[in-house]
Parts: C-alpha cells; structure tokens; sequence
C-alpha cells in the first residue's frame, strides 16, 4: 500500500521543451541519442580538423540538427509503411477466421477443384 500516490519509476516520462514526451511518442528517443551522438562526432571532428572552438560548436548544432531531423524522418517513413503491413495482415486473418469453413473459402476452392482432376 506504501507508495500508491507516486508515480511508477518505469512510468517516468521525459518533456522536451514541454510538447514531446519523448518516452511515448514514437522514434523521439532514438532520433534525439542519434543527433546527440552525431553532433558530438561532427562538432570534434570539425574541432580536430581546423582547431575553431566557435565554428566547431556551429557545425555540432548543426550537425545535431541534421542528423536528429535525418533519422527522424526516416524512422517514421518505416513505422508508418510497418503499421500498414500490421493492418493488412490483421484484415487477412480477420477474412480467414470470417470465411474458414464455408463457400467463400479461397483454399477450400483451390483444394476442391485440384482434387476433382
């Protein structure tokens, strides 16, 4: 009983700016520790190649942009195209429960007619 008013530790969510909860919303994780880490690879190899703190720091936000927004993108092109595979197989099932067993059957027509030669 001890603890029923707290929040679940597992249950802690993360708000980036106040508009996105980046432990629900999905791709916003992945997308924000891959723009980290490329910011941090672009801005130190710019820093290691020309040896400009200010235009390093630059090339890191910018490359935190890129790489963020890069990734960002591309995860949700194949969340959406996956969602819809999901949705396709779930009408494909609900059909074969539907229609198992009676005239409709695809199979059953395919069995029945390669049978009868």
């Amino acid at each position: 009983m001890a603890g029923e008013g707290e929040p679940d530790a597992s249950k802690k969510s993360f708000m980036l700016l106040g508009i996105l909860d980046v432990g629900t919303v999905p791709c916003a994780r992945e997308s924000l520790l891959y723009g980290s880490l490329g910011s941090l690879t672009l801005g130190v190899g710019h820093f290691l190649a020309t040896s400009r703190v200010r235009r390093s720091c630059h090339v890191g936000v910018g490359g935190f942009i890129l790489t963020t927004l890069g990734y960002w993108f591309y995860c949700r092109y194949s969340y959406a195209k996956l969602r819809i595979q999901q949705r396709m197989i779930q009408g494909a099932i609900r059909n074969k429960i539907l229609f198992e067993g009676t005239q409709f059957d695809p199979v059953a027509k395919k069995t029945s007619t390669d049978r009868s030669h």
